[in-house]
C-alpha cells in the first residue's frame, strides 16, 4: 500500500532542539538589546509622559531617542520571534515535548518585557503631534515605516497612560494568553474513541478529524461525534476559556473608550487593514448569496445520496467514483499544485518545488500532532514553514495549495523592511485562496470524464459553501456571543444555542443538524491574539476571486501586477490597494456582488454534474 503522508520539515536549520545553545546565545544577544531599549527609555519616557509642551530641543531629542529605539526593536524582534516560532513548531508536531513547553514557558518573560519596554515608543508615535511624527519619518530606517505608523495612529485615541497600558501587557500573560494556551494545550493532549475497521481506537483531535476527510459518510459522521464526545467532557472548561477571552476583551473595549466609544469588531477590522464599512459590504454580500451557497451544500449532499448537508460534510472529499482518483500521495498532491503554480508564472511553481526540496513543509500524520493547519515564517532567515496533517484527499491538496499560497506571500515581500512586511489577516488570506482556485481550476481541465470533473469540482463547491456559509455561521455566532457577554458570562448551553441558532440561520434547510459544539472544536475562537480569525478567509476568498477573475483580462501583465500587489499589502490598506491595483471600490456592496455572480455559472455546472453522474 502506497504511504500517502507528506514528509516531516526540518527546522534544523534554524535551532537543532529547544535545549540548542543557539537558544541561549540569541536570547543573550535579546537581554542586550532590550537593555539598551530600557536605557533610551529613561531619556524618552519623561518626555512623552510630560504635561508642559516640549521644547524644540526637547522635541528633537525625543525624535533621535524613538529613532534609536526603532533600530534596537527591530532586532530585539528577531531574536525574540525566532525561538518562539521554533518552539511553537516543535509543539505543533508534538503537543507533549516537554523541553519546548520549557522553551515556550520561558520565553514568557522575554515578550512581557519587550511589550513594556515598547510603550514608551507607542505612546510617542501615537500622541505626538503631526509636525513631530512627520520630523521622525524624514530619515531612513524609520522612513521606512510610515504607513504602519499612520495606519497606527488611527487608533491613537484608544490609548492608555504609560502606566496603564505596561500593566495591561504584563497581566495578559498570565489573563487572556494563558486561557489561549490552555485551550491549545488541551487540544493536543485531548484523545476520541473512533470506529476504525470494526473497532474502536484511541487517537489525537487532529487525527480524529483526518477521519472527516474519509470517502464514508458514516466514518466522517462517527468521527465528529468521537471528537464532540472528547470535548464535551470540557464543555465547562472551555465555557470558562471562552467567556474569559471575550470578557477581556470588552473589558478593554470600556477602558479604551475615554474619547470615544471602542467597539468589539474595531479592533480585528483595523487589524485587517480594512474598514468597518468594507467588512459591512462583504457580510451584506454574503447574505444575500446564501441561495446559491445553500443550493451548493444541497448538491453535495445529493452526490452522496442523501438530502442534506451534515456538519461532519466540511471536509468531505468527493464521494469515490469509477475513474477517479481518490488518494494522491503528497508527492503527487505537491505536483499538481506546483504545475497549476507554474501556469500563472514558472517562478511559482519553482517556489513549491524549493518549498519540498528544502524540507520546509510538514504533512506527516501522528498521535500528538495538533489539530490544523498554518503558515509560519522565522524572522531571523526570512524563511516560511508550512505546517498539515496530509492524508492524501483532494481536499488535503487544497490545503495544502491555500498554505503554500501564505508561504509564497511571505517570499515575495522577504527582501522588504520589517515594517512593510506585516499585512492584516484579511489580506493575509489573499494568495491562500488565489492558491488554492489555481488548483481546482489546473485539475477541473485535466478532467476526461464528467465522474473526475465532478471530484474536481467538488473542491469549488467545498470552498463555495465554507466561504459563504460556515465563516459567516462563525462570524455571526462570535458577533451575537459578544453582544451577549457584555451583561455576563454565558453558560455552555447558551453557548450551544448561540451556535445552533448561527449554523440554521446561514445553513437553512440544506443542513441536516447543527453543530452546537462547534464554538469548542474550532481553535479560532480560543486564539487569544485576535479575535473574529473568521471574516478574514471570507474577504481573502472573495477578494482573491475578483483577482483571479481579472487573469485574463489583464493578459501578460497579470503576474506582474498580482506580485505587486502582495508585495503592498504591508503599506497600503485593503481598500487602496483594491483602487491602485484593481481599479475596486471595496466599501460598496457592488464590488463583492460582482465577484459572487461569477460564481453562480460553477454552482449550476456542479448541479448538472451531480444530475449526470449520480442520477
Amino acid at each position: 500500500m502506497t504511504n500517502v503522508a507528506g514528509p516531516s520539515w526540518d527546522l534544523s536549520t534554524e535551532y537543532l532542539s529547544p535545549s540548542d545553545p543557539a537558544i541561549d546565545a540569541d536570547l543573550a544577544t535579546l537581554t542586550s538589546l532590550l537593555d539598551q531599549i530600557e536605557e533610551k527609555n529613561q531619556t524618552l519616557t519623561p518626555l512623552v509622559t510630560s504635561s508642559e509642551p516640549l521644547d524644540s530641543a526637547s522635541r528633537d531629542l525625543a525624535v533621535a531617542t524613538a529613532r534609536d529605539i526603532y533600530v534596537l526593536a527591530n532586532d530585539a524582534r528577531k531574536y525574540l520571534a525566532n525561538p518562539s516560532t521554533y518552539a511553537s513548531c516543535v509543539l505543533s508536531v508534538e503537543s507533549n515535548h516537554e523541553q519546548a513547553k520549557l522553551l515556550s514557558g520561558r520565553l514568557t518573560k522575554y515578550r512581557v518585557r519587550f511589550s513594556e519596554l515598547m510603550q514608551p515608543s507607542r505612546l510617542f508615535l501615537d500622541l505626538s503631534d503631526d509636525d513631530v511624527i512627520a520630523s521622525y519619518l524624514a530619515e531612513p530606517p524609520v522612513s521606512e515605516s510610515e504607513w504602519a505608523v499612520n495606519h497606527s495612529r488611527k487608533r491613537r485615541h484608544e490609548l492608555l497612560s504609560l502606566n496603564e497600558e505596561n500593566l495591561v501587557s504584563a497581566l495578559s500573560q498570565d489573563g487572556i494568553h494563558a486561557w489561549g494556551r490552555l485551550y491549545t494545550e488541551l487540544s493536543g493532549k485531548l484523545r476520541c474513541l473512533v470506529a476504525a475497521d470494526n473497532e474502536q481506537r484511541e487517537v489525537g483531535i487532529a487525527e480524529a478529524a483526518a477521519l472527516m476527510q474519509s470517502t464514508s459518510d458514516r466514518t466522517r459522521e462517527d468521527a465528529w461525534q468521537a471528537i464532540n464526545r472528547a470535548w464535551t467532557d470540557h464543555e465547562d472548561s472551555c465555557a470558562a476559556a471562552i467567556n474569559a477571552l471575550a470578557g477581556w476583551r470588552l473589558e478593554m473595549c470600556k477602558r479604551r473608550s475615554q474619547v470615544e466609544t471602542v467597539h468589539f469588531l474595531d479592533t480585528p477590522a483595523h487589524a485587517s487593514h480594512i474598514e468597518r464599512q468594507t467588512l459591512d459590504a462583504i457580510m451584506q454580500v454574503a447574505a444575500e448569496s446564501k441561495p446559491m451557497a445553500r443550493r451548493a451544500a444541497k448538491a453535495m449532499a445529493r452526490a452522496y445520496g442523501k438530502s442534506r448537508y451534515g456538519p461532519w460534510d466540511n471536509r468531505a472529499p468527493a464521494p469515490e467514483m469509477p475513474s477517479a482518483e481518490s488518494s494522491f500521495p503528497f508527492t503527487k498532491g505537491l505536483e499538481v499544485i506546483s504545475q497549476a503554480y507554474g501556469e500563472v508564472d514558472s517562478s511559482m511553481g519553482e517556489f513549491v518545488d524549493m518549498m519540498a526540496s528544502k524540507q520546509w513543509i510538514e504533512g506527516t500524520i501522528g498521535p500528538h500532532k495538533r489539530p490544523g493547519a498554518y503558515c509560519t515564517s522565522f524572522a531571523k532567515s526570512k524563511t516560511p514553514r508550512v505546517y498539515m496533517t496530509y492524508g492524501g484527499s483532494m481536499s488535503d491538496i487544497t490545503v495544502l495549495a491555500h498554505e503554500l499560497g501564505h508561504a509564497f506571500h511571505h517570499w515575495v515581500m522577504k527582501d522588504l523592511p520589517d515594517a512593510q512586511r506585516s499585512y492584516g489577516m484579511s489580506l493575509a488570506e489573499t494568495a491562500s485562496t488565489f492558491g488554492e482556485t489555481l488548483v481546482r481550476d489546473a485539475v477541473l481541465q485535466t478532467a476526461t470524464t464528467p465522474q473526475q470533473a465532478l471530484s474536481v469540482a467538488w473542491e469549488e463547491m467545498s470552498a463555495i459553501v465554507s466561504f459563504l456559509l460556515n465563516i459567516p455561521t462563525r462570524f455571526e455566532f462570535e458577533k451575537n456571543f459578544y453582544e451577549a457577554r457584555e451583561a455576563r458570562p454565558l453558560l455552555p448551553a447558551e453557548l450551544r444555542k448561540l451556535m445552533s441558532d448561527a449554523w440554521t440561520s446561514w445553513y437553512g434547510d440544506a443542513l441536516s443538524e447543527p453543530d452546537e459544539l462547534f464554538w469548542i472544536s474550532k481553535l479560532h475562537f480560543f486564539i487569544s491574539g485576535i479575535s473574529f480569525y473568521n471574516f478574514p478567509y471570507l474577504f481573502g476568498y472573495l477578494f482573491s476571486q475578483s483577482i483571479y477573475q481579472r487573469r485574463t483580462s489583464m493578459g501578460d501583465e497579470f503576474f506582474n501586477r498580482y506580485s505587486g500587489l502582495l508585495r503592498d499589502t504591508g503599506r497600503m490598506s485593503a481598500e487602496d490597494l483594491a483602487h491602485e491595483h484593481l481599479d475596486g471600490d471595496l466599501t460598496t456592496p457592488e464590488f463583492w456582488q460582482e465577484t459572487v455572480n461569477a460564481l453562480e455559472d460553477r454552482v449550476t455546472h456542479f448541479e448538472a454534474l451531480c444530475d449526470e453522474v449520480c442520477a
